[in-house]
């Protein structure tokens, strides 16, 4: 079976790729489909928004779609950036980190300490027969007060993970696969299938 991976985001694909292996079958990039897609992610949740994705995909490529849709929820933070958490500034990830740390800075002196937080992950696979399957992961942790790691991409030099003891950017591609919430609503997907 061919699957094409409904995201513009290459390091989503390359940890999609590492956690799925061939468990799907062929996996294709969206330009190796052939197609541009980037509809608007105006999703109430992480669910609606894999769910645009993948049927935006599906439909411009007659082949199943696999999209996902994840972001940081921090507690002190009513939950933000949430779905939001690529565009959270405006900017870039050095930006949204910058915007995050200031922000839980703020809540801090108001009273609230709280740095927990956890990744929440959607993902969905819709096929061309109207058939759609989504699961859901988690990993938990909470916001270093500075960056630490040089790997991953996002909001992982922040991301202290409690399972790893590390920041998803200390850690190797491995260990954050092996707990992180890509990997966790990859896994809950297969077993659906």
């Amino acid at each position: 079976m061919k699957v094409v991976l409904a995201t513009n985001n290459s390091h989503k694909v390359k940890e999609i790729r590492e956690i799925l292996g061939d468990k799907l079958g062929e996996t294709l990039t969206l330009k190796e489909a052939g197609v541009f897609s980037d509809p608007e992610e105006n999703g109430a949740d992480f669910t609606q928004n894999a769910l645009i994705k993948a049927r935006a995909v599906c439909r411009l490529t007659s082949l199943p779609a696999l999209s996902d849709d994840s972001g940081l929820c921090v507690d002190a933070l009513g939950g933000a950036p949430g779905i939001y958490s690529s565009r959270y500034s405006g900017g870039d990830s050095c930006d949204n980190i910058a915007l995050l740390l200031d922000n839980l800075n703020k809540a801090e002196e108001a009273g609230n300490p709280d740095r927990t937080a956890h990744f929440s992950c959607a993902v969905a696979l819709v096929f061309p027969d109207g058939r759609e399957i989504t699961a859901e992961g988690r990993t938990y942790g909470y916001i270093t007060r500075s960056s630490f790691g040089n790997g991953g991409f996002g909001y992982d030099p922040v991301f202290y993970s409690s399972e790893l003891g590390k920041t998803f950017a200390a850690a190797s591609e491995e260990e954050k696969n092996s707990v992180s919430h890509r990997s966790r609503a990859l896994r809950a997907l297969e077993a659906k299938l």
